[in-house]
């Protein structure tokens, strides 16, 4: 190979890398966000608890149910065109939520979470196009990104609210900026050609695809709890309502530590299944950390382990889309099956815990079905951690 092809193969996966960057910094933003905006929008748009439950929930929902269409996006157009469409879409969602009345931030909600579903799906698969051999490393900087991006939305609306004299729509306005510096700079990256198509359907009749999606869908139904419910839960410890606000940036910040540590692991152990085990174990920790320890110490160390605990589950979970698949393809195809099925099973949970909660007015039926929640994560990280791919399952199932 010349000089001059090295040159530009090299400076393509440079430009690659820093499209995966800057669409991770804006992906978890629109979520993060709405936490600590939901009391000022509550109280702006005269809604009740219940639109508040559902504003938090329906983005999970939408990226289960969009991100059944990425695949197909994917082939129709290549990685590149993908993820800048959904910059696009994500820059539109972000603008009309601040915009309107209260059917405008649901449906801008939902436009947001049709962009993210489809990028989430999209970019596991552009790094196994085009990083194969570093699918642990690119992953973990993926996830990070998106952790860092979540966290600085969750610690800076409320204060930049409060500079600004806007007590939800300004600060949650302003979160379209990220997407749209990823926008401007995206749009120089090079495109490559459309993705093969690949037997996705295949995928629902092997064990190991389902496998995967249980343990996508388990670790992420904890994760939007504490989206969800963390600041509730702290409250309750005694914390004061700047505390917990402060105690989900902090939670999400510190995923990034987890996400760090995936690839470190991932090369260390080339079964994943004690790793599996061992965070959903960790995870169970925290959450009975968070809701029996002492406070206020044994709460914020319990806060630090959930946040550390659940970013290496999420960033171990998107990492099997890659170590799971032989080819750029596959990958796309069981990411969109594994959060598509994944987030809507992952939306239950938060309804669940809210429900609990109301039905036992405390916190002990609640803790109960997450340590149930993680058991299963435990059984399905058992089985998905497996170091065998799904060429040959995939096979063996359409045999």
């Amino acid at each position: 190979m010349s000089t001059g092809v090295r040159g530009t193969a090299s400076t393509t996966a440079v430009a690659t890398i820093v499209l995966i960057v800057l669409t991770a910094l804006a992906l978890r933003t629109p979520f993060t966000a709405v936490a600590p905006l939901l009391e000022g929008i509550q109280r702006d748009l005269g809604v009740s608890t219940t639109f508040g439950g559902v504003l938090t929930t329906l983005p999970v929902v939408c990226l289960g149910v969009f991100a059944f269409v990425a695949p197909r996006l994917r082939q129709r157009f290549g990685d590149e065109r993908v993820l800048l469409g959904c910059l696009v879409v994500l820059l539109v969602g972000n603008s009309v939520r601040a915009l309107g009345p209260a059917w405008t931030l649901l449906a801008g909600t939902v436009v947001v979470g049709a962009g993210i579903a489809v990028a989430n799906v999209a970019v596991p698969g552009l790094i196994k196009r085009d990083f194969a051999e570093r699918v642990p490393v690119l992953t973990a900087v993926h996830t990070v990104c998106m952790t860092l991006g979540g966290a600085l939305a969750a610690s800076l609306v409320v204060p930049v609210g409060r500079a600004l004299d806007s007590a939800w729509r300004l600060p949650l306005g302003l979160v379209a900026v990220p997407v749209l510096v990823a926008l401007l700079i995206g749009a120089a990256v090079p495109r490559a050609a459309a993705a093969p198509a690949t037997g996705s359907a295949v995928l629902w009749r092997v064990p190991l695809a389902w496998q995967v999606t249980a343990f996508m869908g388990t670790q992420s139904s904890m994760a939007y709890v504490v989206f969800g419910w963390l600041p509730t839960m702290v409250q309750a410890r005694g914390l004061s309502p700047a505390a917990a606000g402060f105690a989900l940036g902090v939670q999400a910040a510190v995923q990034a530590v987890g996400s760090l540590a995936v690839p470190l692991l991932c090369r260390r152990f080339r079964d994943q299944r004690g790793i599996a085990v061992a965070l959903a174990a960790l995870i169970a920790l925290g959450f009975a950390g968070v809701l029996l320890a002492p406070a206020p110490g044994g709460v914020w160390t319990a806060v630090v382990l959930l946040g550390v605990a659940q970013g290496a589950a999420f960033g171990l979970a998107v990492t099997l889309f890659g170590l799971r698949s032989p080819d750029s393809s596959t990958t796309a195809a069981l990411s969109g099956m594994a959060q598509g099925a994944g987030y809507l099973l992952a939306a239950a949970g938060p309804l669940l815990i809210g429900l609990l909660r109301d039905l036992t007015g405390g916190w002990t039926a609640p803790l109960v079905l997450l340590l149930g929640i993680c058991a299963a994560m435990a059984v399905a990280g058992l089985l998905a951690g497996r170091p065998v791919q799904l060429d040959r399952s995939a096979r063996d199932a359409s045999a």
